[in-house]
């Protein structure tokens, strides 16, 4: 069982801890949720939110956690920022369109950025605090397909995921350094 200390453990090769990592993580689905959520929603930037880091090499959040609350309370952010992403990829129209730095997407591109953000992030988590992990295979087979159509098809799909996104060799392919996944509606990777 790990304790509230080894949250400061730096999170896999990230250069930050494992409650940063967390945080992180609650503030971009917090944040996707609020690309959807508009009655016209922006294509052109960012919902005009306030961004700040709490360190200098710390992840720049809107969503911050109070450390006096301890890892329950981190879950509990964590996990309401995953419900109004949810909520809101649920209850968006189709064919809404919003900004992403890495190009305009739909509700099921916010879904999929969602879907990978958590499973990369908790595994560099949990490789930070040295726990056992396996993610979901049908999360990780969908979002991959989605966000990384260049990923090669032939490889198990979580090492190919995690060289996707740069934190992984991948046998046969050369190291990847994560520069972007492609947001754009899937339709639209097709033509």
């Amino acid at each position: 069982m790990t304790g509230p200390a080894d949250w400061h453990l730096r999170a896999g090769g990230l250069e930050w801890d494992c409650w940063e990592t967390l945080e992180h993580l609650a503030d971009g689905l917090f944040a996707y949720a609020v690309q959807l959520a508009p009655a016209r929603p922006p294509l052109d930037g960012f919902v005009p939110l306030r961004w700040q880091r709490d360190r200098p090499d710390g992840p720049p959040n809107v969503v911050f956690v109070d450390r006096a609350v301890g890892p329950a309370g981190l879950l509990q952010v964590l996990e309401s920022g995953g419900g109004l992403l949810t909520a809101m990829v649920r209850t968006a129209s189709p064919q809404t369109r919003a900004f992403h730095a890495f190009g305009v997407s739909d509700p099921e591109g916010f879904a999929a950025m969602g879907v990978v953000e958590t499973l990369v992030h908790t595994h560099d988590v949990v490789t930070g605090l040295a726990l056992p992990w396996t993610p979901p295979a049908d999360l990780r087979d969908r979002a991959l397909t989605w966000l990384f159509p260049e990923a090669p098809g032939d490889t198990d799909r979580w090492p190919t995921l995690l060289w996707a996104t740069g934190r992984a060799e991948l046998p046969g392919h050369p190291r990847r350094a994560f520069e972007r996944w492609h947001s754009a509606p899937l339709r639209n990777k097709e033509a």
